[in-house]
Order: C-alpha cells, then structure tokens, then sequence
C-alpha cells in the first residue's frame, strides 16, 4: 500500500544529509585553521583530520555516493554469492539537490509520503574519535558544524525536517551552552555519540554524576536526545586483538569487527543504567537510532541477572528503567512485533536510514515489515510514537 493512503502520517526518526567540503570549516574559528583539510589522493580528495589521512568516508565530498537502499538485498538474503563490497553497492550515482538542501528534501519526502523526518549528519560521525586528545578543538569543530547546519538546513524546517545538532560532552559547561545555543534556535532533537566521552583526564561515561548539569538541561529543554550509531573508537579493541592499528572503516568487510558492531550501544545504554543517569533524570527521552535491536535482549538478560545478585548496586530496577527511558529505530530486517514484546510498542520508532545504502530506498515501505501488529501498533511505531516524544 503507497504510504500517501495510509490513515496515519510518517515520521521517520532515521534520514540523513550529505555535507559539503565547507560544513566542517565554514565557521571554524582563525585559530583552528588547518585542523581539517580536503586533500587530493591520487586523484581522489580525501578528508585529513590534523594532518591524518582519514578512510572511514571514502568519498567525503559526497559528490558522488551510492543509490539509496543499494544493500537491502544483503541485509534481506545476506552475501551466499560472496559478492564483493563494491558489487553489492552497484553503480554509484551523483548527490542530487534533495542530499543537500532542506526545500528540494521536503519536495522528495512529498513524493515519498513522509510527512516529518529527523534528519542527521553523515561526516559528522568522525570527528570526536579523530580529535578525542583536544577537547577544546572538539568542541570547537561540532559548534562550527551546527552553525553550518543551522545556517543552511534549521534546525526546524516547516515543522517538518528535524536537523539534529550534534552536542559534545567533553567540557561540561561548553556541552549546556550548546545546548542551550541550539534549542534557542529552535532544536527539538540532539545527537550525543554513543561512546566514553573524551577529556582532559581521559575518558569517562557520560553518565556519571559530573554530568548531570548537562541531563537536567536537557530534561528542562525537553529535547530528544539521539543515540545514534557512530565511530564510538571501538576499532581501538579490535586493533589490539588483530595485532594492528586501523581506523574505523564501516565500508570495509570485516568480520571480527562484524561480530561486535553494537557493542558500543551496549555499553552506552548499560552505562546510562549501571551509572544511575536513568534514575537520577527519569524524564529523559532517549531515542537510539541505526543500532538495530539485537543487542537488547542479552543486555536485558544481563542486567536482570545483575540486579538478582546486587540489587544494592542499583538505584531501581534496570529493567524498567530501560523500559521508561530508552526508545529504539530497529532495523527493518528485524522482528518488530518481538521487540515490542520486549520493550513496548510505544517505544519502537521507524527509520529508514534514507539515503544510506544500507537503508531502504523506499523509506514507507518500512510498513511492510510490520507483520503482527495490528493497525493501531502500526500508527504508533509509524509516526505516533516519535511524534509524542517531540510534542509535534
């Protein structure tokens, strides 16, 4: 059934933007100068972060990327054929307008039948782990970032595309004046990686105690905070076990990697739980976005044997906690109708990951996963639920 006849509206919590060379350094302030560079490669520009060829984008101009939904053959069926990387992704095609720009999207999703969307960076995703030992850079660049963001797409476009600003935690008081900068501006969504926060004194949750200034901001501003699936330096364990040290690279096979690739949502929704966020801020509306579903089962399990043995450790049960606080976009190729078992229907948001390759190029057609659910379930994963925890 095409999505424009359906009784209820779309919202898709899962749509993404393609920046230019300029979102990086447009706004960069003087002093910063060099911190990001397109460089050319043998041909190809590249982006360096300090001088450091990155690979994790291949093509960081996005000039040319690949068709949207190319890998739905992969996640639906898998790779029996051993297809290579590149045979899977077909032929790449040129970014159009709708990639790059608010109004010529909102013409798109017209003909899509979506009527809001959440709409997230794509390079932005690399910029924290590449900068983690200078926090003053790292909230140098984000800022500069949102300012490009807010400048060319809003963070509100017709009550209908929702650009997500990204805020980093490193320094606490720099992390609520963001906050504060972007929500004034009219954000209704933010996303915060999943992973340590880095800092002066290293790494740490960010849901220890030292940052609860920024949770209770965030709960008084009543905006969605994103979890959305990133470079959390995970490729750092991995390195240690494969005897050599690489980056990230999310378009590069491989399978030990592959094994662990939610890790990093594990821990970060654990952390908010075993650290006390949750309890401490039980208002917070936290929505993880393209981590999939998979792990949750076992980090459930997990934290209901833990809670048996050392309840004390716990300011409430952690399973409840999870269950009031955390919202989650599976993926399409996952049983819906079991996660809301699980979690609760009003919890499961759609995302169609548009216009990823490894999303659906056709986001409506995200409905036809929905098998037993009845219609009412349908609306709220659909849109309803999405659409109640933004008051839109």
């Amino acid at each position: 059934m095409p999505s424009r006849e359906l009784p209820y509206p779309l919202f898709d919590a899962d749509n993404h933007l393609y920046e230019p060379q300029e979102a990086l350094t447009r706004h960069l302030p003087k002093e910063y100068d060099g911190a990001i560079e397109y460089v050319q490669v043998r041909g190809r520009t590249k982006i360096a972060i300090r001088g450091q060829i990155s690979e994790y984008i291949p093509n960081p101009t996005f000039e040319v990327v690949a068709r949207p939904g190319a890998m739905e053959e992969y996640f639906r069926v898998g790779n029996p054929d051993g297809k290579t990387r590149r045979e899977i992704f077909g032929e790449p095609m040129k970014s159009i307008p709708a990639f790059r720009e608010p109004a010529p999207r909102l013409e798109l999703m017209d003909e899509q039948g979506i009527q809001r969307t959440l709409m997230f960076p794509t390079l932005a995703s690399l910029i924290e782990e590449r900068m983690r030992d200078d926090p003053e850079l790292i909230h140098a660049v984000i800022h500069a970032l949102n300012q490009w963001l807010f400048e060319v797409w809003s963070f509100n476009y017709k009550d209908r595309i929702f650009t997500t600003p990204i805020i980093t935690l490193p320094i606490v008081e720099k992390a609520i004046d963001e906050l504060n900068w972007c929500v004034e501006r009219g954000a209704k969504a933010i996303l915060v990686r999943p992973a340590p926060v880095p800092g002066f004194r290293g790494p740490r949750s960010f849901a220890l105690p030292e940052f609860d200034p920024f949770w209770k901001r965030v709960v008084e501003t009543g905006v969605v905070v994103g979890l959305h699936s990133s470079d959390s330096g995970y490729a750092r364990y991995a390195s240690d076990w494969e005897g050599h040290r690489n980056e990230m690279l999310p378009f590069k096979p491989n399978a030990f990697r592959q094994l662990n690739e939610w890790r990093p949502i594990q821990d970060a929704v654990a952390s908010l739980v075993c650290h006390g966020a949750l309890t401490r801020f039980p208002e917070l509306k936290i929505a993880v976005i393209e981590n999939g579903a998979s792990w949750l089962q076992p980090l459930l399990g997990n934290l209901a044997d833990t809670y048996k043995k050392m309840p004390h450790e716990f300011g409430e049960n952690p399973i409840e906690a999870v269950r009031r606080n955390i919202h989650i976009s599976p993926f399409w190729e996952e049983d819906m109708a079991e996660l809301s078992d699980v979690l609760g229907v009003e919890r499961v948001l759609f995302g169609s990951d548009y216009p990823h390759p490894e999303g659906l190029a056709d986001p409506a057609s995200y409905i036809k996963e929905l098998k037993n659910l009845g219609e009412a379930d349908k609306a709220k994963i659909m849109g309803g639920n999405l659409a109640r925890m933004m008051s839109v």
